[in-house]
């Protein structure tokens, strides 16, 4: 299909300099993320929850193949023969990409290189148009939602961690202990828009129509629950105690036999550690708890008498502003919980240079206008929204990005990971999972009653 005719959500035109460096940086991390695995591995083990690494990078070409060479530039072939048959997340279940013929490494490899290059060689000078803007923005954030998943692969099979390089100045990991951040934030209620506005420079489908939403008063905590927190639970049998659980937590919490987090062990000398890669460790009292799904979220806040926030809460407490007497919310949202200057390494924890979490007190100078600490970075949040349309949703150009989870039960996340791209998160992105997933680099806030 011509480039002319292809139809697109409205985007501002980026330079095809700023285009390019965003689909070759993405691609070196993507390498750097699984380059050293695909020497030992091309497929395995097999495991429910992770993908053949070998077919996830494939997966990635065809991606970029399809919507910006065959569907924007109007090529009429892919660029390895029956990618589509191979690569295609839509049509193949995870479990069949196990037994597919995937091409070998070299091949795969190659088939990247060759997609990317073509992108870049139909790259203009000066502004791109509003199309290729958009879709190569796409692209390139759906390999960085990706780049995460690498991450947190590495963790389900207990690999060592990736050689990601020197990092860019303003990104030197910090060894510093910073400590706890307990207490809460009292934030006003009022009317609020949930969701992205034109004036976010990349929306997904999902973020769109905003819609106007009454938030009441609410308190919400300064920082995400800790591990120091969350070990009290453990220490006081939460996970044997149905009363504390949903009845699908509880029947999960029984199917799996848990009784701790699921990268938690007791340690020799008394106390927990916690497995980050392939080593264990002391656990870090002061970092947010993180892998742990909803239900272990929900199952806390009942021990502890809190309660998850909604999403249109926890969005308020990022975004919003308290008027001068503090009675009422401040016309206007934030993109970033500390304002419109984009993210670095002094307002979160992104990007994965740190290859791994801060305390909850470190990173204050990325605080909200009402004092919430690290809602970008550092962990993902669990909400206790089920992940649903906007009234007036209509699916962008990756027409299953959203639409075919609406209905599965899954729940939004907001605020970002360590391992998160900063190009990629906002205070408008919403993410989404099925409540039982512990793999993802999540973790929660919590409100009071």
């Amino acid at each position: 299909m011509p480039s002319t005719s292809f139809s697109t959500p409205p985007t501002p035109p980026r330079s095809a300099d700023e285009l390019a460096a965003m689909l070759t940086e993405s691609r070196d991390r993507s390498l750097a993320l699984m380059r050293d695995l695909l020497e030992i591995r091309e497929l395995g083990p097999c495991l429910a929850i992770v993908n053949p690494p070998l077919w996830e990078l494939g997966h990635l070409g065809l991606f970029h193949d399809h919507f910006a060479l065959r569907r924007l530039h109007g090529l009429p072939e892919y660029q390895l023969s029956g990618a589509d048959r191979l690569f295609d997340s839509s049509s193949i279940a995870h479990d069949d990409r196990w037994a597919l013929p995937l091409p070998s490494r070299e091949e795969t490899l190659d088939y990247l290189a060759r997609v990317q290059q073509a992108m870049l060689d139909r790259l203009p000078g000066g502004l791109a148009g509003a199309a290729q803007s958009y879709v190569y923005q796409l692209t390139t954030l759906h390999e960085d939602m990706h780049g995460e998943a690498f991450i947190y692969t590495r963790q389900t099979l207990g690999d060592p961690p990736p050689v990601l390089g020197a990092p860019p100045p303003g990104q030197a990991p910090i060894d510093t202990p910073a400590g706890a951040l307990p207490g809460d934030v009292t934030i006003p209620g009022g009317r609020h828009w949930l969701g992205s506005d034109a004036n976010v420079p990349f929306r997904f489908d999902n973020e769109k129509p905003p819609l106007e939403v009454e938030v009441a008063p609410f308190a919400i905590a300064r920082a995400p629950v800790t591990n120091a927190e969350f070990a009290a639970f453990v220490a006081d049998a939460g996970y044997t105690r149905p009363a504390l659980w949903s009845s699908a937590g509880w029947q999960w919490c029984e199917q799996l036999g848990l009784e701790a987090p699921l990268y938690w062990r007791r340690a020799t000398a008394g106390g927990w550690e916690e497995r980050a890669f392939d080593r264990w460790r002391p656990l870090a009292p002061h970092q947010p708890v993180m892998h742990v799904s909803y239900h272990e979220a929900e199952a806390w806040c009942r021990w502890a008498g809190r309660r998850l926030p909604s999403e249109a809460e926890w969005d308020v407490a990022a975004s919003r502003a308290p008027t001068p007497d503090g009675a009422s919310l401040a016309p206007g949202k934030r993109r970033y919980p500390w304002g419109e200057a984009p993210p670095d390494g002094r307002y979160a924890n992104l990007d994965a240079w740190q290859l791994g979490r801060l305390d909850v007190a470190a990173l204050p100078e990325g605080d909200s206008a009402f004092g919430c600490r690290q809602m970008l970075g550092n962990i993902w949040e669990w909400t206790a929204s089920p992940f649903g349309p906007f009234p007036g949703f209509t699916p962008d150009l990756y027409r299953d990005y959203s639409a075919p989870w609406f209905a599965e039960g899954r729940r939004v996340l907001r605020g970002g990971a360590w391992g998160t791209r900063s190009r990629l998160i906002h205070n408008g992105y919403r993410n989404f999972f099925t409540p039982d997933r512990q793999d993802i680099l999540a973790g929660f806030r919590t409100c009071a009653h």
